[in-house]
């Protein structure tokens, strides 16, 4: 479980095809990999990722082809930044909101655009989830936990405020850009709570 707080943008240092699937190793800048040990989780660019092994400034995850087929990991080159959060600890403050690092689908930005300080991101999702977006509700984007400021179709807009900007990845999208998203989970569990309801289950 995360937070959506990002402690740290890393740098993917090696890309390794093995097999079919990706062997993703990750140089990290602030995360203090000390307290890490193998087959921890650390949520990369919003998927929890297995720690295999640990080096000096960096650590190694392997990427199944279903994780590959579902999120922007495949999309990933050597030098890409990518947000990293380690999991959340008993007595760890809960600062963003519950993660998973399961992600639920790729959105893609349409649009970027100032608004004061902060940086206006308008956001297309599947179809499909969007019923799960809702006016000021949490959504994790690239592991980054936000505020929903506005619902439209199978469009949503976000604020980026310039700390947001200066500490993840986010402060660098532009329109077209595949972002990996993962849904309020209590929208889901109210779903499937009314859907029981429904049912007489």
């Amino acid at each position: 479980m995360f937070t959506g707080i990002v402690q740290d943008v890393g740098e993917i240092r090696r890309k390794e095809t093995r097999s079919g699937d990706v062997r993703l190793t990750i140089g990290v800048r602030r995360l203090d990999l000390r307290s890490q040990r193998i087959g921890d989780s650390i949520c990369v660019q919003g998927v929890c990722l297995t720690v295999v092994e640990l080096e000096d400034g960096a650590f190694a995850a392997d990427v199944s082809r279903e994780t590959l087929r579902l999120t922007t990991l495949g999309e990933l080159r050597e030098g890409s930044p990518v947000n990293l959060e380690p999991a959340l600890r008993a007595g760890d403050p809960l600062g963003g909101h519950l993660v998973s690092g399961h992600v639920d689908g790729v959105a893609e930005v349409v649009s970027v655009s100032g608004d004061a300080r902060s940086m206006r991101v308008v956001f297309r999702v599947p179809a499909h989830l969007s019923r799960y977006i809702a006016r000021k509700g949490s959504v994790a984007i690239d592991g980054v936990s936000l505020t929903v400021n506005d619902v439209e179709g199978t469009t949503f807009g976000v604020n980026l405020v310039p700390h947001t900007q200066e500490v993840t990845t986010l402060g660098a999208l532009a329109p077209g850009a595949r972002v990996n998203l993962e849904v309020d989970q209590v929208a889901r569990y109210v779903e499937r709570l009314l859907a029981a309801g429904a049912s007489g289950g």
